[in-house]
């Protein structure tokens, strides 16, 4: 090859690098190595850094709203989870949340954890053919950005034979269920592990509902006495593009009142109103890195 034709050659090279970086800087951030440590965000201790949650499913319409997060993980060490719940009905109208201590080290595990497993990803991961399935949606929080992961059907298709899906879809899938279920399995206490202990919210959203009693339950013999509320007034307001559902957020003395009622409540029990109405209400606990009803509405 001549001078000229390498001359041309390495020009050519230089604008096609030049070029390509270009893009790279304009499009959206490239997520960090998996091999590297996540850089986590700094804050106090409402900095949440790690979510697992599930969306859709076929509930019932004040369930979408009112439901926990599996897993919340936050820059302070906390873990907030779901704690077993009993077999019984009708159901304790307070949900046993627990937390647990991981320590900054812990936090940085979970976050690189997270990463290794995926979350900041955007392959396609598939939907295989299940009807009402839930959707598993990660979330991790870095100091330069947020990704979000979100999987349909993640726990429905293990150990169905036929999914529809590729190779490379099950084992990207298999990575994420890995990380749920280290996740989840934070609130059983082992060997060496920090135990969970009984979580108390600072705030409380209740979603509501005009209360009417059920037939059947009627028919069993199951007639809870109605119970005074003792947070801010009821009905509250609309919830979203939830119909029917309203919804109100206790603070303070009136959260204090809120929690003691309900650990004394199931989930038939009337909540009766200052006029004399009765309310069907599902209580919330508002997590550290939310304010309250408004944080209900996806």
């Amino acid at each position: 090859m001549s001078i000229t034709g390498v001359a041309r050659l390495v020009l050519a090279v230089a604008l096609l690098l030049g070029t390509a970086a270009c893009a790279e800087r304009a499009g959206s951030p490239r997520p960090p190595s998996p091999s590297s440590a996540v850089a986590l965000p700094d804050g106090g201790e409402g900095t949440l850094v790690l979510l697992a949650e599930l969306t859709g499913g076929f509930v019932t319409p004040e369930s979408t709203p009112s439901r926990l997060p599996l897993a919340s993980v936050y820059a302070d060490g906390r873990v907030i989870v779901e704690g077993p719940v009993a077999a019984i009905y009708p159901a304790f109208a307070w949900p046993n949340v627990q937390v647990l201590d991981i320590g900054p080290d812990g936090v940085q595990r979970l976050a690189d954890r997270a990463l290794a497993a995926g979350v900041a990803e955007t392959d396609d991961l598939g939907r295989p053919p299940l009807a009402d399935a839930f959707t598993t949606r990660f979330t991790l929080v870095t100091a330069d950005e947020t990704y979000v992961r979100e999987v349909y059907g993640l726990t429905e298709t293990q150990g169905m034979p036929d999914t529809g899906l590729t190779d490379e879809q099950l084992t990207a899938r298999g990575d994420l269920s890995g990380l749920l279920d280290e996740l989840t399995g934070l609130a059983v206490s082992e060997d060496g592990a920090p135990a969970p202990e009984s979580w108390t919210p600072a705030a409380v959203a209740a979603v509501v509902r005009p209360w009417t009693p059920s037939e059947e339950d009627i028919a069993q013999g199951l007639t809870p006495e109605p119970q005074e509320w003792p947070g801010p007034a009821l009905p509250g307001e609309p919830l979203g593009s939830f119909p029917g559902l309203t919804c109100v957020t206790a603070t303070g003395g009136e959260a204090t009142a809120v929690i003691g009622a309900a650990q004394d409540a199931n989930v038939l029990t009337p909540w009766l109103s200052t006029d004399g109405s009765r309310w069907s209400l599902v209580f919330r606990p508002v997590l550290p890195h939310e304010t309250g009803c408004a944080d209900l509405v996806d």
